[in-house]
């Protein structure tokens, strides 16, 4: 856990901030290099990527807001304190799908190609969040019972789990989506059809999410129905959704096209 990087002077750079910048650059460099390979403008795409992770990151912190709502009603101007963490990843795609709906077809651009192009971008600044969410001490797991794993010392931890093994829940999720990454990244060469990455991130990343899920100890996240978990309940749905994605690119291969 390192949550300053440095200081300057009265200013703090935050790592998790630095680490979201990195997963932003990163993002950029994978999206520029599956663009180079299609008709369309390097600039152009990294118009809608920069206008897509603003909405994604609107989305993430309002469903974590929601997700402590009584906290935030009682101080309002909390909700903007967003270098002391609180985003929900979920909140991210469920604002930026509708949008790429919206502006791909409203503009008759393919819909399935777009989606991608962008989607191993954000694998990989997904997982440099995670790396970020690791130094800010925040997203972390249950004790392991044994010496293995790390210990936190921080606010955003619970005070029960402070200075105790947790499961750093925060890598394995980090190690997870880099290989999703490759595996979409070195697919995307080879698809059987324009909207086979997208629909493949939607299917395999939930699994995965619900698995992580039963490793974290931040109740904070929030839960809907019994011990499942915010992100446990929502990847129900983004499941059902990849299933449509895939049926759907199959018969629509022509969706936005001019």
């Amino acid at each position: 856990m390192h949550p300053i990087l440095i200081q300057l002077g009265p200013l703090p750079i935050r790592t998790y901030g630095f680490c979201i910048g990195l997963g932003f650059l990163a993002s950029n460099s994978v999206i520029k290099s599956l663009t180079g390979r299609t008709s369309f403008k390097v600039q152009t795409i990294l118009d809608l990527v920069f206008t897509s992770v603003l909405v994604g990151f609107v989305g993430a912190r309002l469903l974590y807001v929601l997700t402590q709502w009584d906290v935030y009603f009682a101080h309002p101007m909390d909700i903007v304190k967003v270098w002391e963490g609180g985003l929900v990843f979920f909140g991210g795609p469920l604002a930026v799908i509708p949008f790429l709906i919206w502006y791909t077809l409203s503009r008759r651009m393919p819909l399935w190609t777009i989606l991608d192009l962008l989607t191993p971008g954000l694998v990989i600044a997904h997982a440099f969040g995670r790396i970020g969410c690791l130094m800010a001490g925040c997203c972390y797991g249950k004790p392991t019972g044994s010496s293995f794993g790390i210990r936190l010392d921080s606010s955003l931890v619970e005070p029960a789990l402070r200075g105790i093994p947790l499961h750093p829940t925060q890598l394995y999720e980090a190690f997870g989506l880099g290989l999703l990454f490759l595996g979409l990244f070195f697919k995307s060469r080879k698809k059987s059809f324009e909207g086979q990455i997208a629909a493949s991130y939607l299917l395999i990343y939930p699994f995965f999410r619900i698995f992580i899920e039963f490793f974290r100890g931040d109740t904070i996240r929030g839960f809907i129905v019994g011990s499942l978990s915010t992100s446990q309940f929502l990847s129900i749905f983004i499941v059902l959704a990849g299933v449509v994605t895939w049926i759907l690119a199959q018969r629509y291969p022509d969706l936005g096209k001019p």
